[in-house]
């Protein structure tokens, strides 16, 4: 009897290392074109300032309209938009109640009214709806964006509707789970000072260096 108790735990973790690496592959495969477009968009987004910006794409108002605002519409934003989806088929992705600002000009306090901002629409075709309380009318207008602008709008989550949303989510999930089963499958067989001397171990220097600048 030449009992061998390594080889049930070396079985085990050879089976944990099958599963970890087999989700990293269909991680990977489900975000892969989703990486393509977010790491795009992001070198966009990310030198969108200074003289040397990227383009950030275009957008041209196509129209504007001015609408009377019925007295039970001006009850609150909430009611505001409810009346904008019953009368004119636009649904709010945003609501924004917003309050009085103050400022000083030329040493005199002056206060700016309260508005109510609302916006919806696609990530090409998009409108938005200013209302100041205690007026009767509000001001439609209606924006078209370029290619490039509306995939910028997409990075970032705005007017992509409800699938585009959820996809999303399941794409940012994906990234969290790409990573952590990426430094397992890396930790794997190495030492501490293997780590700490590798390219994960530069990776995470700079990254924290880079994250405490920005913090700080």
């Amino acid at each position: 009897m030449n009992p061998n108790p390594a080889k049930p735990r070396s079985t085990t973790r050879n089976g944990v290392y099958r599963w970890v690496r087999q989700i990293h592959l269909w991680v990977g495969a489900w975000g892969a074109l989703a990486a393509v477009l977010f790491g795009l968009t992001g070198l966009f987004l990310a030198n969108r300032m200074g003289d040397s910006a990227w383009p950030q794409g275009k957008s041209r108002e196509t129209g504007t309209l001015t609408i009377e605002v019925p007295a039970d519409a001006r009850a609150n934003p909430k009611a505001l938009a409810n009346w904008l989806r019953s009368a004119y088929q636009l649904d709010a992705t945003s609501v924004r109640g917003g309050r009085p600002e103050g400022g000083r000009v030329e040493g005199r306090d002056v206060k700016q009214p309260a508005k109510w901002s609302l916006s919806g629409g696609s990530a090409r075709h998009s409108w938005s709806f200013d209302y100041v309380p205690g007026n009767l009318t509000a001001e439609l207008k209606r924006s078209e964006q370029s290619p490039l602008a509306a995939l910028l709008r997409l990075h970032k989550g705005v007017s992509g509707g409800l699938f585009w949303r959820v996809l999303q989510t399941s794409f940012a999930i994906g990234m969290v789970l790409l990573g952590l089963s990426g430094i397992w499958l890396w930790a794997r067989g190495r030492t501490p000072k293997d780590m700490v001397f590798s390219v994960m171990g530069m990776a995470t220097l700079v990254f924290v260096a880079a994250l405490g600048l920005a913090l700080a």
